[in-house]
């Protein structure tokens, strides 16, 4: 099957039924029993911002440079095949694009909330990037798996983390709604299914692999 095609179906895979929040409320979408269509990119309701004071980076090249946003869900396979694509650019241009990723788990796949609550109590002792990775290099250790909470459990005790202070961030609602903040804005800004990348503001149509590399270069000759 040729590249393209697979990601493409994967995109369909990952395809969410978007759901509305309640305004100046921190919603958890995947809770809600109101489904509507999301907003198209550029109407009006699109009004959250890309990147805010809480979004995770990968790579910050500082005021001016070109930004790069992904909209992910950690039990995605498309997300699973392109993390390792983002990990080169990161390399190749993190000093000179900032990398920006947010939360967008889908309904469809049980196991992206709880990877996605890891990931943010994590980020509570400063290992966001280190748990953001073995989530998607281990994705097949525990996607659509029973007892993967057990498992980020341990993924936290081998990146040295504080097992308390973890378990204690897992179970707090602020932590759920961290990843609801990121969902929310998804919402807002009509992200269709995950991945889904910005460049500069502008939602990428993707066709293959390639594409995101592209746009990063047109980016920064411009």
């Amino acid at each position: 099957m040729p590249r393209s095609a697979a990601v493409s179906i994967a995109a369909v895979v990952g395809a969410l039924v978007l759901i509305v929040g309640v305004a100046l409320l921190v919603v958890r979408p995947w809770e809600s029993p109101t489904a509507a269509p999301a907003p198209a990119p550029g109407s009006s309701a699109a009004s959250a911002e890309l990147v805010d004071d809480s979004t995770h980076l990968l790579s910050d090249a500082g005021e001016g440079a070109p930004v790069v946003v992904e909209f992910f869900d950690y039990e995605c396979p498309a997300c699973g095949q392109f993390a390792p694509i983002v990990d080169d650019l990161v390399e190749r241009h993190g000093d000179e694009v900032t990398f920006a990723v947010r939360y967008f788990p889908l309904p469809s796949h049980p196991n992206a909330i709880p990877a996605a609550v890891a990931a943010e109590a994590a980020a509570q002792q400063g290992a966001f990037a280190e748990m953001h990775a073995l989530l998607f290099e281990r994705q097949s250790e525990w996607a659509g798996a029973d007892g993967a909470e057990a498992t980020f459990r341990g993924y936290a005790e081998e990146l040295g983390l504080d097992l308390e202070a973890f378990d204690e961030a897992v179970a707090a609602d602020a932590t759920l709604d961290r990843v609801a903040l990121d969902a929310n804005a998804g919402i807002a800004l009509g992200v269709p299914s995950t991945p889904t990348f910005y460049v500069d503001g502008e939602q990428l149509q993707l066709r293959d692999y390639g594409d995101l590399e592209a746009a990063i270069e047109a980016a920064l000759a411009e």
